[in-house]
Formats: C-alpha cells, structure tokens, sequence
C-alpha cells in the first residue's frame, strides 16, 4: 500500500517535510507525495515582492518581508546541523546576513536533500478540503488555466504558515487620517518614509525591526505605540515609546498618556491572524502567535478536543505554527516528527493520550508569556522532546545562544547585528561584517558576501 500524502504549502516548513521525506525514502511505508503551492516559485515569506493586497491572479499576496531585511537573530540559531552555513558558502560569514543570503541558504539545503522545483505543483491554489472516513478529498485550481481538480489522500500536511494574514484594528479617525496608513504586511521599503514622522503600532519584532530601518533609512522621527507594555530597549534620539493610540485627527494622534503628535505616516505592527480558507471549520486551528497552539500533539498532530472541533484520526498535521524563537531547525524536526509517523516508524500514544498531553502544553503558555527566557526554555524543551520521540541524535540546542543574543539587544538595540556568534556545528567564528548594519546599504547576495 501507497499512503497519499498531500503537503499544503511550499515554503520552509513544506519544503522541509519534502527534505524529510527524502531523507527517510527506502524506510517504513511508501509515500507518494503531492505539494501544492500558490505562488509562482516555492520558498513562502522568502519569496520578496514588490507586490501588496492582490497578486495577478487576484489572490492574497502572501509575502510579508521587505527590502534591506537583515536577519533579526543569529543565523547560528536556525543553522542545520548536517547542512552549514560553511557548507553552502565554502567559508564562515557574518552572524547576521540579509534576506537573499538566507532564502539563498534555504535553497541550497532543500537542494542537499533532493528536492526540485519541479516536485512541487506551484500555482495551485487550494480551494477545499473534506474529512470523511479516512480520506481528504481536496479541492485544487491551477490559477493560470483556472481549472479545477480535486484528488483524494490519506494524510495532509497544512504548511501554509501564519504570517501572512494580516490583523488589522481599526482606531477613531483612521477614514479621515490625512496620511499614509499600512500594515507591516504591506511594507516593503523603508526609503518610502525618509524625512517623514512616522507612527507604528505594536511592541512585537514587526515593531521594533520596522522602527529601526525608518530610523536607518533617515525617517526624521518614529513612534512606537503599545497597548500593554512598552518593548523597553534604549532606542536611538529619534524612537522613542508611548501608550496606546486613542484617536486622530487630521494627522495629529492622541495617546493614552494624553501626549499627542503630528504623524505623516501610521505602521500597523499588529501582528497576523491564523487563516485557512480552505479547511472545514471543525479541523482548522484558530489561535494566536502563541507557543503552544490548541489540538495540536507535539505542535503538529491534530487531535481536535476543544470545542466545536473533531479527531481526524491523526491524518492531518500543522507544521511551523508556533511563536518562533527556533525557526530552520524547529520546522526540520517538525517536518521529520511527522514524516516518522506518516511512515510508521514513530507511534505516538493514543488519542486519549495525546490530547491529555496538549492540555498540559497549553498550561504552560500563560507561564511563560511575558519572559522571553522561560520561552527560549520551553521551546528549546519542545523541540528536543520531538528529536527524542524519533531517535534524532544531534543536539539542537542554541539557549545559549538565544540568551547571549537577547542580552546583546537589551545592551544597545542598534549595534546587536554587529556581534559575532560560534557555529554549534562547525566550532568556526563568524567574523565581523565590515560594515556596520546601521550604516549597511546592500542587502543583495553577492554584496554582502563579497565583503565577507
């Protein structure tokens, strides 16, 4: 017997799961597997466009990263074990490169481990999908034709991601507000805002990264607007903090604190939504940017028992929808997790189990949601527990290296790209970019590496 498996998705989780899936080829039960992704090429957020709203097939364009994005964490903590930074570039290079130097890295690691372009059906879009005994029955356009086909599989892997539907809140004035107004998911080049007084609301890493390149790219003043909390590092002259926005008008903003300001530009950092048009209701996770996500066993397997939701008898999986501290090597494991049990070679306990099991990970969010080392310790434990569960020998631990790097940023937010960090795996020391990142222009591959 041939399990059919469906991976929806082809971005790093999905193209992960297609790695994992080679790498344990010739093992435990045969798999056919079908990807299908939207857009034009895989790769996911990693795919930069100039595009926003609607792509040219009239879908959502999925892609939220920007021009001059350099690597907000050390490029040590998501490095693969068995594929290094080394290994792709023939030489160590500095811990925090731009974009094109980790989507480049991606390919090469999807590449080691076999897989092509031409494995995944890009510019398919997944319109539906049913459960019923047994059996996904799933609903498929090719966007360029516009046909539709629909193909049934044993098991489904949902990799679409949740970084890409934006959550958008709406404030008073924001119909009469005399500016620029965006979300994060739409930004796409900081130079839009030189000269300009910008406003952006949130207090997460879309906030505080997006406030350091308008800062970068010579915006003469950024507001940073918290609901809860302010994010408390010690910013630049021309950033600084305050309560939440209560109003506008024309392009003055009110606060909380009863301060108010002249805005050229409002930046909503308000983070994104779980969104899976395509799943029926009772089998669609619906959750926050949280590190342990609901029905969820082991972060990936659904076994639905909140409310309103059904089993899927342990067919369908999520991969990559957590809070991320751990991104590369947390989707590999995840990715291999659900390889081992697609194919037979790991048995997770019963459902009973199992879902016990996600109750007592859903109590440990609340204990960890305002400390980012109690985070980096759970997820470090997470990711660990699911390399146990299958044998998977390396160790993958980089606490260390996720304390050092919040330690550097709570010391000076502006020069922590600056720092250099040791490879786990090859013992080799990053050296020093050259060019400070405050002042470092080029974010293009051969740029960054030539001064490497």
């Amino acid at each position: 017997m041939v399990l059919r498996v469906c991976v929806i998705g082809a971005g790093p989780s999905g193209m992960g799961t297609l790695a994992m899936f080679k790498k344990l080829a010739g093992q435990g039960l045969d798999v056919a597997v079908t990807c299908y992704e939207k857009q034009s090429k895989t790769g996911g957020l990693w795919n930069l466009t100039w595009r926003t709203g609607l792509d040219e097939f009239g879908e959502p364009v999925h892609c939220s990263q920007y021009r001059d994005l350099f690597s907000n964490g050390p490029k040590e903590c998501l490095e693969f074990p068995e594929y290094t930074f080394a290994d792709h570039f023939g030489k160590p290079i500095p811990s925090f490169p731009p974009r094109a130097v980790l989507e480049d890295y991606l390919r090469g690691y999807w590449r080691f481990h076999g897989v092509k372009e031409s494995d995944v059906l890009c510019g398919h879009c997944v319109r539906n999908v049913r459960y019923e005994e047994g059996v996904f029955s799933v609903k498929v356009e090719n966007l360029a034709t516009q046909e539709t086909t629909e193909t049934e599989f044993d098991r489904l892997i949902v990799a679409t991601g949740h970084f890409s539907t934006p959550n958008i809140p709406n404030f008073p004035g924001f119909n009469d507000f005399n500016g620029r107004l965006l979300h994060a998911h739409d930004f796409r080049n900081a130079r839009e805002f030189t000269g300009k007084k910008v406003l952006c609301i949130g207090s997460s890493y879309s906030a505080e990264d997006i406030a350091l390149q308008l800062a970068k790219f010579g915006a003469e003043h950024v507001t940073i607007s918290y609901r809860t909390q302010p994010i408390g590092f010690a910013w630049p002259e021309n950033i600084k903090e305050v309560p939440l926005l209560q109003r506008i008008e024309d392009k003055t903003c009110f606060f909380l604190d009863g301060t108010s300001e002249e805005i050229d530009a409002i930046i909503l950092c308000t983070g994104y939504r779980m969104n899976f048009p395509f799943m029926p209701s009772e089998y669609k996770l619906d959750c926050g940017n949280i590190y342990f996500p609901p029905n969820l066993y082991r972060g990936v397997q659904w076994y639905g028992g909140a409310e309103g939701t059904k089993d899927a008898d342990g067919n369908l999986f999520y991969l990559g929808m957590q809070d991320q501290f751990y991104t590369f090597t947390m989707f590999m494991m995840q990715g291999l997790w659900a390889a081992h049990v697609i194919k037979g070679l790991h048995c997770p306990p019963s459902p009973e189990e199992c879902k016990k099991q996600i109750a007592e990970c859903c109590e440990i969010q609340p204990r960890i949601a305002a400390d980012c080392n109690a985070q980096i310790k759970a997820q470090t434990d997470y990711v660990q527990g699911l390399a146990d569960d299958i044998g998977y020998k390396t160790n993958l631990d980089v606490s260390d290296l996720f304390y050092t790097w919040e330690g550097h940023k709570h010391d000076d937010i502006v020069t922590y790209r600056n720092q250099s960090f040791v490879s786990k795996y090859t013992g080799q020391v990053a050296p020093i970019h050259p060019v400070q990142w405050m002042v470092c222009f080029d974010d293009s591959l051969a740029g960054y590496l030539n001064c490497a």
